[in-house]
């Protein structure tokens, strides 16, 4: 039968997927988190990021990707099948290793999604699959390769599904996607490889923490449209740079004067500290804008990684912060803040709450669908990702097919 010659072919296409990609992944994590060790521990580092934006810039002039869209390629390369190849891969590897070794404010998910969108693509051609299976085998390997980085397996494969096309589910890539992630996950996790690690102490539920969830959820959709606008601002503000050496160096020396204004490398790297110890004390009140601005300048001047890490301690010391003021403890603050600015930077709903279950637990899993509504709903057609196509409106059941931030 036909269905079951297309389910033994992408549940072995899962697997070897799976098992392949899972080194990939398990050497990039290693890879980025020594050069964010060795930078901790040499501090003077952070003055060769002028130095490391060219180098960024000459790595894809190299390899002829001086035009690369970075993770909304990946997007076009599964709802139009645009080409990505080893090539891509190598790039964003390298300069998201040299972005984290030179102290740039960006994080690993998105690069790892550009990386196994890449190999999925190459899988795809070298496989002599049709159109809608090279589709299929790039979300495979999106899913397989986020899920080794970042350890969160279910997470990985809805996300890689949902963030396309908001509104619908690429539903036929289900079982490569979740074989893929499971598999890639089993094997990271032997080397190490996990999820943050923190503990949210839940109160039981009631009306008055329904009602401050909801505002919070409110105030995070408001600030995932503050750090969207200002990432797109940025964006175009470097753009104006044509030299993109330049505009590389220009954005490295501006975060290093930041960098000494602020007298602390808290929000150089991924911040993966900063968002541990906000479950546990609420942070300078500050801190979220700080992030933001690192993470926008680093970005939008050309240095590689990724978003959604920096979306983390965003949130997270956001929510920490202005938890106290509203009588909730600090770690569901975080919990909350993190999980729908996530979601509200990222439009995806169903990815976002199954991120806090595997995360936090599923004991505040109220609270969090909550947030992750509010959020998704007030964030409007705006996203990180400007080739993110919102299918269905958020306010009607209306098909709309736009584009973000249009």
């Amino acid at each position: 039968m036909r269905e079951i010659r297309t389910f033994l072919k992408w549940l072995a296409s899962g697997i070897i997927a799976g098992i392949i990609i899972s080194i990939v992944g398990v050497l990039f994590h290693f890879c980025s988190e020594s050069a964010e060790t060795i930078r901790e521990k040499n501090n003077w580092l952070i003055f060769l990021l002028p130095l490391a934006g060219v180098t960024i810039a000459y790595i894809y002039d190299i390899l002829k990707y001086s035009h690369d869209k970075g993770t909304n390629l990946v997007l076009l390369a599964v709802r139009d099948n645009k080409v990505m190849g080893i090539h891509h891969a190598v790039c964003i590897f390298i300069s998201s290793v040299i972005t984290h070794l030179c102290g740039g404010s960006s994080g690993r998910e998105g690069a790892s999604l550009q990386i196994g969108a890449a190999l999925g693509s190459f899988a795809g051609r070298k496989l002599k699959f049709d159109d809608d299976d090279k589709r299929i085998m790039t979300m495979c390997c999106m899913s397989a390769m986020f899920s080794a980085v970042f350890g969160t397996p279910v997470t990985a494969a809805i996300f890689s599904m949902e963030v396309i096309s908001v509104g619908i589910f690429y539903y036929s890539a289900i079982v490569p996607c979740v074989t893929a992630s499971l598999t890639a996950s089993f094997i990271s996790s032997l080397f190490g490889n996990s999820h943050i690690q923190v503990s949210v102490n839940m109160p039981s539920m009631n009306p008055a923490l329904y009602l401050k969830t909801a505002f919070l959820g409110i105030l995070c959709a408001v600030l995932s449209i503050i750090f969207c606008e200002a990432m797109g601002i940025t964006v175009k503000i470097f753009k104006k740079i044509h030299n993109h050496a330049l505009r590389g160096a220009v954005g490295g020396t501006a975060v290093v004067i930041l960098t000494l204004i602020v007298g602390n490398y808290e929000y150089n790297g991924t911040g993966g500290s900063m968002i541990v110890s906000a479950f546990s004390e609420s942070p300078f009140a500050g801190a979220f804008i700080i992030k933001i601005i690192f993470t926008v300048i680093t970005l939008g001047s050309g240095f590689k990684g990724g978003e959604i890490f920096p979306v983390f301690f965003i949130g997270s010391s956001f929510g920490s912060a202005i938890a106290p003021i509203m009588g909730i403890d600090c770690s569901v603050g975080a919990a909350i803040g993190m999980t729908a600015l996530f979601c509200g930077v990222t439009n995806c709903p169903v990815a976002s709450i199954l991120l806090s279950i595997e995360l936090f637990g599923s004991e505040g899993i109220g609270i969090y669908v909550l947030a992750c509504a509010v959020s998704y709903m007030l964030s409007g057609y705006r996203g990180l990702y400007s080739e993110q196509k919102i299918i269905y409106s958020k306010f009607k059941t209306r098909y709309i097919n736009r584009l973000t931030n249009t």
